[in-house]
């Protein structure tokens, strides 16, 4: 019973965080889900990207169902790392439309597969693996960045949560000014 119920709910929070990923990009230019927005260049659409690799190897080489498109190797590293971004020949749909298939790959062995299958992950330490464990890890994996995506999207057009842009400018200033006045080297 409980199994069914772990399962159940990690596969609902799964697909409930990879709406939340995709979400971020409405309403912004094709220059700005792409443009590089921290010092390591991570931009939005680059994290969709990354996570439909994460989705299509974690649920599809690791148990043996391998998602139906060609996906990088996974020990090749000169291009470790290609999956955090887009090309200009990458179009945006292009970008979420594989993101949704390999959600639905995934979907499909999550469903599939008990919750106590066996899988191997031969770049993990300890390879082998349960769904389970990782349902935990993609589920980890997909919420730290919808997190990073949280973050990039306010630089945008804030954080409004219906608030105005003033309560965010004010709440802002307040915090700035607590900082600097707990920061007694200054």
């Amino acid at each position: 019973m409980i199994d069914a119920y772990a399962k159940t709910s990690l596969h609902d929070d799964l697909r409930e965080v990879r709406e939340v990923v995709v979400a971020k990009l409405d309403g912004l230019s094709e220059y700005d889900v792409r443009r590089p927005l921290t010092a390591t260049g991570t931009n939005l659409l680059g994290l969709v990207k990354h996570l439909t690799l994460t989705e299509a190897r974690y649920f599809g080489d690791v148990f043996d169902r391998p998602f139906p498109e060609p996906l990088p190797r996974w020990d090749d590293l000169a291009r470790r790392g290609e999956d955090l971004w887009t090309t200009e020949h990458e179009s945006r749909a292009e970008i979420v439309d594989r993101y949704r298939r390999a959600a639905t790959h995934a979907d499909a062995t999550i469903t599939a597969l008990a919750i106590d299958a066996p899988g191997h992950v031969p770049w993990w330490p300890r390879p082998n693996v349960t769904l389970f464990g990782v349902l935990v890890h993609v589920l980890t994996e997909t919420s730290r960045h919808a997190g990073h995506a949280d973050i990039l999207r306010e630089g945008f057009d804030g954080a409004d949560q219906g608030k105005g842009a003033e309560f965010w400018e004010d709440r802002r200033a307040k915090i700035e000014r607590a900082a600097r006045a707990a920061d007694h080297s200054a």
